[in-house]
């Protein structure tokens, strides 16, 4: 009937084979993309991941699974940081499912570190059994959500349809019964105004899942922005939190070029510990990106360049800014770990845990 739920509509502009954000030939990070992560800002975000992924894989097994690589960056920084520190692992794991993203990883990584390359394999699908770090920067939020208004108690689904001026949105009630659970929940839990709009991920439950599934020991870092659930769903704001970036503009209309922009939302962490929690994961921490990567040794990777070679500690000191700010991505980017089988604490949460907050 030409009515399909925005969840789909997002799906399809993100991962539509060929046609999607994703999946077509077109650059995404960077200056030259729509949009800066923490990788592609600096090499300092990896190398700091790659101490406390160190700590992950001695207590379990030398082996790391990133989700989405993004332009493999990440994977560059955190294996060259690792060859450094000799805590490579015996694999380093990436599951892609953008088949242009994954020719683009392995150029980048087979021109930065081709020493390596036996060590680094690409996957369809999670393995079973898994025993080391898992790492997911920036995956949450381009996971496809479903779009929900209530109006005074009652949620209605808002979906996306045709008409003569192209897409446009058009509500549903609610008959998933995931969904509707989810809604009545976030009602019960929380003050919202009339016509208030946010945003659902079922796809992120699913993959959290998938994931506590699959991990036999080890532990689990999502890095995203986003907040706790009381934030989430906060009375003021009531237009949810969808977001789009088309060449470093930021708007709020995902109808405009679709496949060529992306289409993101804010991440619900209780959300994602509740669900882990339930599937048998433990909660190890959750901090703001500052307190994470303060607290795993950024800072002394900045000592390792000499204060008086301008030239590269500059650019460094700038960057290392701009990870930890909270006028920039400190504040805003949480990080999350879930683990299984787990005795020690990990570092990167000693300090400003804000597990109270979920």
């Amino acid at each position: 009937d030409g009515w399909i739920s925005f969840a789909r509509y997002m799906e399809l502009a993100l991962y539509a084979p060929g046609l999607g954000y994703y999946t077509a030939g077109a650059h995404k990070f960077g200056e030259a993309g729509d949009f800066i992560t923490a990788p592609e800002l600096s090499p300092l975000f990896g190398r700091t991941l790659a101490r406390q992924a160190a700590e992950i894989m001695a207590d379990s097994a030398p082996h790391l699974l990133e989700l989405g690589a993004g332009s493999g960056k990440l994977a560059a920084d955190m294996l060259l940081e690792l060859e450094q520190r000799n805590n490579l692992p015996d694999r380093y794991n990436i599951l892609e499912v953008s088949a242009d993203l994954r020719c683009r990883q392995q150029a980048l990584l087979q021109q930065r570190l081709p020493h390596l390359m036996d060590r680094v394999h690409w996957l369809d699908t999670l393995p079973e059994h898994f025993m080391g770090a898992i790492v997911a920067n920036e995956v949450l939020d381009a996971l496809p959500v479903h779009r929900v208004r209530w109006q005074g108690s009652t949620p209605n689904e808002q979906g996306v349809a045709w008409s003569e001026q192209g897409f446009i949105w058009q509500e549903r009630p609610l008959d998933e019964p995931a969904l509707l659970q989810a809604a009545q929940l976030i009602n019960e839990s929380s003050s919202l105004p009339d016509n208030y709009v946010s945003e659902i991920c079922l796809a992120a439950r699913g993959l959290v899942n998938s994931l506590a599934h699959c991990l036999t020991q080890g532990a689990m870092l999502f890095i995203d922005y986003g907040f706790g659930a009381r934030e989430f769903y906060h009375a003021q704001r009531a237009a949810g939190t969808l977001m789009c970036h088309y060449r470093h503009h930021a708007h709020d209309d995902p109808f405009w070029l679709p496949g060529l922009q992306d289409i993101t939302a804010h991440v619900n962490f209780t959300d994602i510990a509740e669900v882990g929690i339930d599937a048998g994961l433990e909660l190890l921490g959750y901090t703001n990106q500052a307190f994470f990567l303060i607290n795993s040794g950024i800072a002394d990777l900045l000592k390792d360049t000499s204060p008086e070679n301008l030239r590269d500690y500059l650019p460094l000191s700038a960057q290392l800014q701009k990870l930890t700010s909270p006028a920039e991505m400190g504040e805003l980017f949480k990080v999350l770990a879930l683990g299984k089988n787990r005795a020690n604490p990990l570092s990167g949460f000693a300090r400003g845990d804000l597990s109270r907050l979920l």
